[in-house]
């Protein structure tokens, strides 16, 4: 985790101390109830909960384990330590992937809940940016070139709904991660009780794994990660919208630039889109771990660990991003300067030639064929963008095109307010009333 890439709420969850609080709340909650089923003495219960309030020493756990080479045996020697000869009924039944999966699952339950919270900033402001312009017209691109006018507005409410989409997919990929096992060596229950597992589900607030064979199924943490990777993408998809708009040739939009900010080392004119870039590096970080989290999904037989490595990389990284990312964008967002008087010059800088379809219907309404049509506003059209004008002005200029519409029915086809009549429909489908 770079700190410069880290809110301290994303690492606290994937911090050591958080870790062995939970490890030591799954063994606690084990033998609680071990000794309900009568297997271990309630003596080992007491033991075990008096030390409820340590501060596990992650410098003496990490001692303990270069000398035994096993992470979950070196806390269970560290925990003894605090908890006296009783230690001995702790980890009954027990195999260490039961610890260090429900751990995950309680750490990737976590990192989601703290997820959507940053989620809901995001799409709260967007929401509020869509509906401030959402008459605010500009020039819609396809190809980066100019195509029919669109609103700011619309702009901001399709990535809204695309997040939207985002928010549903990390709820149910937190509910499926977020599974218990303690099923003992190769998943069969022989040493332990399933009741064991139902209780610790329960206390850490899962849902038990139906089969986890010694390892909960990767396809759960995989369909986590491509999640995580599909919300990545959607704040790409901004950023890259962002600073295509704050280009000098385009500048309809641009990053807040602070008092006292410095856009370059070199040229102190500059203001970059700095925040943006960012985002679309860190998208890029995000996104890596989809692919390593796949690979996870088959391991030899009923477990190896060629996972854990990864795990221990992109468990924390990718969340720690991603949460780092959520909140710069939605600040981005909300200081994001809209030139709304950029945004009609642009519109308006080609003669006209957005309107073209508008003018290829009519003529086909009017009786030519839809070839002749195209042939008839291409020709202008190529004019326009060729020698200048107004598009408008080419098209009564052509005999082809007054043999069918008058100039009046031309100069209707350059109505703006025409591309806008549907907005609020949009508006109603994406936010609802």
């Amino acid at each position: 985790m770079i700190p410069r890439y880290t809110r301290p709420e994303m690492a606290a969850i994937w911090s050591d101390q958080n870790k062995y609080k939970i490890w030591y709340l799954i063994e606690a909650h084990a033998t609680e109830k071990l000794a309900e089923l009568g297997v271990v003495p309630q003596s080992a219960v007491d033991a075990v909960w008096k030390a409820k309030d340590v501060e596990f020493d992650v410098a003496r756990i990490d001692e303990i384990e270069r000398e035994v080479k096993h992470d979950v045996i070196a806390f269970l020697t560290h925990l003894a330590e605090h908890v006296g000869e009783e230690s001995r009924f702790v980890h009954q039944g027990l195999t260490s992937s039961d610890v260090l999966d429900t751990c995950l699952a309680v750490q990737m339950k976590q990192s989601a809940d703290l997820l959507l919270v940053g989620m809901d900033r995001v799409l709260a402001a967007l929401k509020k940016r869509a509906e401030e312009h959402k008459y605010t017209a500009c020039i819609g691109r396809s190809h980066g070139i100019h195509a029919e006018p669109t609103t700011m507005g619309l702009k901001f409410a399709r990535f809204y709904a695309e997040f939207d989409r985002n928010r549903e997919r990390l709820v149910r990929a937190r509910d499926e991660i977020a599974t218990c096992a303690i099923s003992g060596a190769i998943g069969t229950f022989a040493n332990v009780d399933p009741a064991v597992e139902e209780h610790v589900a329960k206390q850490m607030g899962l849902t038990v794994e139906p089969v986890s064979t010694q390892v909960i199924p990767r396809d759960r943490h995989a369909n986590y990660f491509a999640v995580l990777g599909l919300i990545a993408s959607a704040i790409e998809n901004i950023a890259i919208e962002v600073r295509h708009l704050q280009r000098s040739e385009v500048r309809e939009a641009q990053e807040y630039f602070s008092p006292g900010q410095k856009g370059s080392s070199a040229m102190p004119h500059k203001r970059n889109p700095i925040l943006t870039e960012n985002l679309t590096g860190q998208a890029r970080l995000v996104r890596s771990a989809v692919v390593p989290a796949m690979e996870n999904v088959a391991l030899w037989h009923e477990r190896d660990i060629s996972h854990s490595s990864v795990e221990r990389g992109i468990g924390p990284d990718a969340n720690v991003h991603l949460d780092f990312a959520l909140h710069r964008t939605a600040g981005m967002i909300e200081g994001l300067i809209v030139h709304a008087d950029r945004c009609a010059e642009n519109l308006n800088a080609y003669g006209g030639i957005h309107n073209s379809q508008r003018v290829l219907l009519a003529l086909t309404q009017a009786g030519a064929s839809r070839e002749d049509s195209y042939r008839l506003v291409q020709r202008n059209g190529m004019k326009t963008w060729d020698e200048g004008g107004m598009l408008v002005d080419h098209l009564k200029a052509d005999e082809g095109v007054t043999a069918l519409l008058s100039n009046e029915q031309i100069e209707a086809c350059f109505d703006e307010a025409y591309h806008m009549k549907h907005v609020d429909t949009i508006f109603k489908r994406v936010f609802g009333e």
